[in-house]
């Protein structure tokens, strides 16, 4: 059903239009992706849409009479009013409706008129299918599960709205957009101020709706997760593209691509042509020259096509360091009775890149101070290898002096050969160029002072890069330009990043802290997610049941001591296995899901939609036969012994 449509949309500040002539329509049940660069003008559509701005010119107009909400950014309450209350004014209308009920039920009781009964028993009806429909009576079950699913707690439904931080205000304006659940939602970073688990259950929750939405957000792997339609607003224009994230982003490279060839092939027809007719003006072929010029004259020209991209970002050669860069047995660090991490072990072999994923506090910068030597570990043994320079890059870029010039605070201190010119290429090979590079550190944007803080790593040679959240101040872009540069990298390299799209990406290995346990998972985080889900299957089918290992694709370390008295075991799930053999059809399995993935990258499979069904098929069956081997793999290690 077509919820809204938009006509000729267009809109401008000055001379130059951030949007012209836009056109599209949502439908329920589409879940679109919004997506383009800084200062394309997304957020003054929406705000457009909503109806909090106007157009220059141009129509929208929303269908059927269906409702349409948007996630605000600032939050008002009333005074004195309580998390609970606030978020189930959501449902103000739906209560209306129910107290006009419940009054027609007492009128209906009390009349004694024939005709009056009747009218009363229809209205009565009328209002008890509405609000069976909307399942009126179950709202305070639903205004519980949202905001238990936000990351509210029980002991803070009574609590003063106003009281609560900027973030969790947000996140109840999130619960209240939710819950009142409009035909139309309009999402501007919905999974701002949320923390893992909490953006699962927003995915989750949000993938399973009707409603048609419109999403802006830069967390790629969200978007991946919910939206089912993509549409990118560049060069003025709105283009839509079917699938998730994922394959808005082969479609858009296949269309650039395409229209390139095309508009080559034409710049090369009318160079052909335009030589001949200047061969040819004159004598016999000037009436076949003029005919062509006729003929270039009525031509439709393309324009060379634009895609949007990322700045250049590339690392320099470094010198080559032992093949183990870190070493640690048994680490752990405490302060006081809290313990951050206990007994983690692991080896990062030369040219891996490791990232480190958790909760906010949780421990992940301590570690890398620790692995730095900035701070002592509690116990356990930290051995770093031979040649190994490390550059650090934390949250807040303090690498770099605010008041110096971009080029001066990159330049190196004790290094006589540098010249400006150098300083200049290497800055232009981290997208800051011309004038940029004279102006001071704090006059730059969140990114530009991301990519300053790069360059400065490597110009001072490190061939190990420790980055403590490099994605929070770069767009969608740059982080993809990022990811290229750390995959070219020679070096080795330690993330610490919320971004699960940019971990998938990059990692080759995990430390995951989570409930105050620590695993180390031999892979990316698609990896992590999967033992994650197995595990959770697993629980549920045998709860209680604990799991762990020490030589396969996870471990887990940390946590409470086990009691003094010994459980019995549970009973096999899955037919007894050596453990290796498992591991070696895990290792196939995983090949087959990656073979599939490459597959469903390559053009041909889109041509025939018999092989574009079988292929998708076959993956999922093929992603669930990897999840049963992880959970027979973790039966095998925790039974076979």
């Amino acid at each position: 059903m077509l919820l809204l449509s938009c006509t000729n949309l267009s809109r401008g500040y000055g001379a130059t239009p951030l949007f012209d002539g836009v056109e599209f329509e949502l439908h329920a049940g589409e879940r679109v992706g919004f997506v383009g660069p800084n200062g394309a003008g997304k957020t003054t559509l929406m705000r457009i849409l909503a109806g909090l701005d106007e157009a220059d010119s141009g129509k929208v107009t929303l269908h059927a009479g269906a409702r349409l909400g948007l996630l605000l950014q600032v939050a008002e309450f009333p005074t004195g009013r309580t998390l609970f209350a606030e978020a189930k004014s959501a449902f103000d209308e739906l209560l209306a409706t129910q107290r006009e009920f419940e009054r027609v039920a007492e009128e209906l009781a009390a009349a004694t008129d024939e005709a009056q009964h009747r009218q009363l028993s229809a209205k009565f009806d009328r209002l008890s299918e509405l609000l069976r429909h909307h399942d009126a009576f179950e709202l305070d079950h639903k205004v519980e599960g949202v905001l238990a699913g936000l990351g509210f707690k029980a002991s803070d439904f009574q609590r003063d709205a106003n009281t609560f931080s900027g973030g969790q205000q947000r996140r109840l304006l999130l619960a209240k957009l939710l819950l009142s659940a409009p035909d139309v939602m309009l999402l501007d970073e919905p999974s701002n101020h949320l923390d893992i688990t909490t953006t699962r259950w927003l995915e989750n929750y949000l993938a399973q709706q009707p409603e048609g939405m419109l999403v802006v957000s830069h967390d790629r792997y969200f978007l991946d997760k919910v939206t089912n339609k993509t549409f990118e607003l560049h060069d003025r224009k709105i283009t839509s593209f079917p699938g998730s994230f994922k394959q808005y982003v082969r479609l858009r490279d296949e269309k650039f691509e395409r229209e390139l060839k095309e508009f080559e092939a034409q710049r090369e027809y009318i160079e052909k042509q335009e030589e001949y007719i200047r061969r040819a003006h004159y004598g016999q072929l000037a009436k076949q020259a003029q005919s062509r010029v006729k003929t270039l004259d009525k031509l439709d020209r393309l324009e060379k096509p634009t895609k949007v991209s990322g700045p250049d970002i590339a690392f320099s050669e470094v010198t080559r360091s032992g093949d183990v860069v870190f070493h640690t047995e048994d680490l752990t660090k405490r302060f006081g009775t809290r313990t951050l991490f206990e007994n983690l072990n692991f080896d990062l072999p030369r040219g891996k890149r490791l990232g480190i994923v958790g909760e906010n506090g949780c421990g992940k910068t301590t570690l890398l101070r620790i692995l730095l030597g900035d701070e002592p570990a509690t116990s356990g043994l930290v051995q770093r290898g031979h040649l190994v320079f490390p550059g650090y890059l934390d949250q807040h870029l303090a690498i770099l002096d605010p008041d110096k010039s971009v080029l001066r605070a990159v330049w190196p201190d004790d290094d006589p050969q540098q010249t400006e010119q150098k300083m200049r290429d290497l800055l232009g090979s981290f997208g800051l160029h011309g004038e940029t590079v004279e102006h001071p550190i704090k006059s730059l944007s969140g990114g530009e002072r991301s990519r300053a803080a790069l360059a400065k790593l490597t110009v001072n040679g490190a061939n190990l890069l420790i980055l403590d959240e490099p994605t929070n101040h770069l767009d969608i872009w740059a982080c993809d330009s990022l990811e290229q540069a750390l995959k070219a990298f020679e070096g080795t390299c330690i993330v610490v990043s919320h971004d699960r799209y940019f971990l998938n990406r990059v990692a080759d290995l995990l430390i995951v802290f989570d409930n105050g346990t620590t695993e180390v998972v031999y892979g990316n985080y698609d990896t992590y997610e999967l033992l994650r889900q197995a595990r959770e299957q697993a629980e549920k089918a045998s709860p209680g049941r604990k799991s762990g290992g020490e030589d396969a694709p996870a471990r887990r370390t940390g946590g409470a001591p086990a009691g003094d008295a010994k459980a019995a075991k549970p009973k096999r799930k899955f037919p007894y296995r050596k453990v290796p053999d498992i591991e070696a059809d895990i290792a196939k399995t995983e090949q087959r899901v990656a073979d599939l993935e490459a597959a469903l990258q390559t053009p041909d499979v889109y041509k025939d939609a018999n092989r574009l069904r079988e292929t998708m098929s076959d993956l999922e069956k093929t992603k669930g036969a990897l999840a049963l081997l992880y959970q027979h793999w973790e039966e095998a290690v925790e039974l076979n012994g």
